[in-house]
C-alpha cells in the first residue's frame, strides 16, 4: 500500500504533483505511539518520510503535508535552521493552500486547519483545537483525553501505569504515578482509561 491508499481521493493528484520532483521515500507504518508522522535525512543523503497506518485520512495528510514541509524548507534555507521554526512554518503554509479545498476537508475541520496554519505546532497533538476536530474522524472509543478528565480523576495508560490528574502546568497536565509517587508533565490529548472511583 502507498500513502494514496490513506488520503482523501480528491489530495491524491496535489500530493504527487508535491513529490513528484522530491527525491522522498514515503512509507506508511504501524502505529507509533509518540507520533503520527517524521521526516529523516540518512547519512547516505536519503530522505525518508514515514506516516502512521492507523490515522484518519484527514490526518494522515495533514501529517505527510507537515513532514513534506520538513524536506522543501531544509532544501531551501539548509538543515540549520530549527525544525519548526519560521521557514518550516511558512513552508508548511505554503504548500498547504491548494489542499484547503472543501473537496478534501470537511467544512468544519477546513476552518480548524486553515487556523492553525496561521501559526502552525511542531504537532497537531500540541493545537487542541485541530487535536480534537481530527479526532471526530477515528473510530468511536471509551478513551477520554486527559484534559477532558476532573481534577484528581485517576487514569491507567495502554501499559498499565495508573496516574492522577494534579493540576494544569501551562499547556500540560501534572499528574502523578500512583505506585511510584513521581509526577509527569502530560500532553492535554493523550487518550487514557478513566478508572472508577
Amino acid at each position: 500500500m502507498t500513502y494514496n491508499d490513506f488520503i482523501p481521493l480528491a489530495a491524491q493528484d496535489k500530493v504527487s504533483d508535491l513529490l513528484n520532483h522530491e527525491p522522498v521515500l514515503v512509507k506508511v507504518v504501524k502505529k507509533r505511539r509518540t507520533k503520527h508522522g517524521d521526516f529523516r535525512k540518512s547519512p547516505s543523503g536519503k530522505i525518508q518520510i514515514t506516516v502512521n497506518e492507523n490515522e484518519n485520512p484527514f490526518r494522515f495528510l495533514i501529517t505527510l503535508l507537515h513532514e513534506i514541509a520538513h524536506h522543501i524548507a531544509f532544501q531551501e534555507y539548509g538543515f540549520r535552521i530549527a525544525p519548526h521554526g519560521r521557514e518550516w512554518k511558512n513552508t508548511f503554509n505554503s504548500i498547504a493552500q491548494p489542499f484547503l479545498l472543501s473537496s478534501i476537508f470537511p467544512s468544519p475541520l477546513l476552518e480548524v486547519f486553515q487556523h492553525h496554519l496561521k501559526n502552525p505546532k511542531a504537532s497537531s497533538d500540541t493545537d487542541i483545537q485541530l487535536s480534537l476536530a481530527l479526532k471526530s474522524f477515528d473510530p468511536s472509543t471509551h478513551k477520554k483525553a486527559i484534559f477532558e478528565l476532573p481534577a484528581m480523576a485517576k487514569f491507567k495508560l495502554d501499559n498499565g501505569r495508573i496516574f492522577q490528574k494534579v493540576r494544569k502546568q501551562r499547556k500540560r497536565y501534572l499528574c502523578t504515578e500512583l505506585s511510584s509517587g513521581k509526577s509527569y508533565l502530560f500532553q492535554p490529548t493523550v487518550e487514557v482509561d478513566q478508572m472508577e472511583e
